[in-house]
């Protein structure tokens, strides 16, 4: 499995009904998934792990470790952490609602709306589709991969420009022609957020609100503006390993190089509310909806596949899940729905690795355990 997730990522069964329930405290729990989280702040050294799963109109979250290394305060229930990767299947949602309301053609060429601005070493727009886009089968260069990205002191400051991050990338040659392979790169969703924008004539960070996150009423997600380095409202502290591997605090940094790759900023229950919407027909038309799900083998970890901005993954119980998950400075996000309704996502404040380097698979593979447990025991 190669960690590629943005720090290297029947449906009317679905929730039909209103709003989730709130979260009830479960702190003393000792079900499997209390016991799953504390086993990744036991053995995998995270600060914090939280979850929040549902079935039905029914969430519970728990929580493990504490809020803030060196403190004994627990992490708040169902508290607000960068999302990093799920962001692109908010992005994903947009593009494709634009599908639906034809102005953007899903097997267009990206030059139709970006002319000229793709273009580089065995890189050309008028041979890219959007799907290729969305589904990471474009063969662009990942900017992340050349940005310095295990570095987070150079860029905790840093307010990036997504042309800045475009020109990155296509200052190196592609990694294979159009459509041949899967491969997961970053530049997919800077060049999707850009057309978003030529097309829309607005910033994909309102885009976004007003056609998802408003529509289905998710009070804890937002896009941080230009410059905005805070998480707001209740959150764990998020950790990182900086150059020469020593653990600092990483929750405040500039966004802007994630942008419409990763930026988002979330809670375990809002992404169960957005995923369980998307997949009950909620977001877009049940064409639309189908090309989203519509799936290729995907070097993500065991048995992924991935289709336009959205991941499945097969359950030890039988099934799969559908998602996305994300790695950013300070959090890393799994979780997504099945297709019978149940929902659960995990957060951990740190990305894998963090604390011992050579033990992130084993870190990475936990938390994905940790979902899977989740989503079992919710049967």
């Amino acid at each position: 499995m190669k960690r590629t997730l943005l720090a290297g990522m029947a449906a009317a069964t679905l929730l039909t009904g209103g709003a989730i329930v709130p979260a009830i405290a479960s702190t003393g729990d000792r079900t499997a998934i209390q016991q799953s989280l504390d086993g990744l702040v036991r053995d995998e050294e995270f600060p914090a792990a939280l979850a929040t799963t549902g079935v039905g109109n029914r969430a519970r979250s728990y929580v493990a470790g504490t809020a803030e290394l060196g403190g004994r305060k627990p992490p708040p229930l169902d508290g607000r952490v960068r999302a990093g990767s799920n962001t692109k299947a908010f992005v994903a949602v947009v593009v494709l609602q634009l599908v639906a309301e034809g102005k953007v053609g899903l097997d267009s060429p990206i030059e139709d709306y970006l002319p000229g601005l793709v273009r580089g070493e065995g890189v050309d727009g008028r041979q890219i589709t959007v799907r290729q886009l969305l589904q990471h089968t474009s063969g662009l260069p990942n900017y992340t991969a050349h940005l310095g990205i295990d570095d987070l002191e150079a860029l905790r400051d840093r307010y990036m420009q997504p042309r800045e991050l475009l020109d990155i990338a296509l200052a190196h040659p592609a990694s294979f022609p159009p459509g041949e392979r899967w491969e997961y790169s970053n530049t997919n969703y800077v060049l999707a957020g850009l057309l978003i924008e030529r097309v829309t004539g607005r910033p994909v960070s309102e885009q976004v609100t007003d056609r998802v996150i408003r529509p289905i009423g998710l009070r804890d997600t937002y896009w941080p503006g230009i410059g905005d380095r805070t998480v707001q409202g209740p959150h764990p502290r998020g950790y990182a390993a900086t150059a020469d591997g020593q653990v600092v605090d990483a929750t405040e940094i500039d966004p802007g190089w994630a942008w419409a790759a990763g930026a988002l900023i979330s809670t375990n229950g809002d992404l169960n509310e957005f995923y369980s919407a998307l997949l009950g027909g909620k977001l877009l038309p049940a064409e639309q909806l189908a090309q989203m799900r519509t799936t290729v083998p995907a070097d993500l970890w065991d048995g992924g596949e991935y289709g336009l901005g959205l991941a499945k993954t097969p359950l030890s119980c039988g099934g799969e899940y559908w998602g996305h998950g994300g790695d950013i400075f300070g959090y890393e996000t799994r979780g997504g729905v099945t297709d019978d309704g149940r929902s659960a996502a995990v957060a951990v404040t740190a990305m894998p690795g963090t604390a011992d380097e050579d033990n992130a698979e084993r870190n990475f593979r936990a938390v994905l355990a940790a979902v899977d447990t989740a989503l079992c025991e919710g049967r």
